[in-house]
């Protein structure tokens, strides 16, 4: 078996994100702006494209959207924790590469994770909150 090319990946900034149960570990690379999610591109791995605008936020605030090449591993959740994840993860690993971003993205909220999580259900009880119908007789 060949030996690679003495080209490989190697990653200028790595960094994990986490919204609500989602778990994403995003890799920076040199390259041209491609996002590839799970395999896929990001386009077509987030149907909507509102989810794809949120993923791209921290790397319009800091205008390197056609600097590097993005690879991102995600977990867990739906799509909408995904995507939140995903840009928690890229925030991070901007920061990894070049601390000057830092000040930009934290004022923008990027840097903090989101701690809203789904409330668990309690025994007793129909849901988190809600209670069985009271019944008199």
């Amino acid at each position: 078996m060949a030996k690679k090319d003495a080209k490989t990946n190697i990653n200028l900034g790595t960094g994990v994100g986490r919204r609500k149960t989602s778990i994403a570990r995003v890799y920076l690379r040199e390259g041209k702006g491609a996002i590839v999610v799970n395999g896929k591109d990001a386009d077509s791995y987030f149907a909507n494209p509102l989810l794809v605008s949120l993923l791209k936020q921290p790397l319009t605030i800091t205008e390197t959207s056609d600097k590097f090449d993005i690879v991102i591993n995600c977990t867990g959740g739906g799509v909408a924790g995904q995507a939140g994840a995903c840009r928690h993860g890229i925030a991070r690993a901007l920061c990894d590469n070049d601390e000057a971003y830092r000040s930009a993205l934290h004022t923008e909220g990027y840097m903090t994770r989101d701690a809203r999580m789904v409330e668990r259900k309690k025994f007793g009880q129909r849901g988190a909150r809600r209670k069985f119908q009271f019944s008199k007789r």
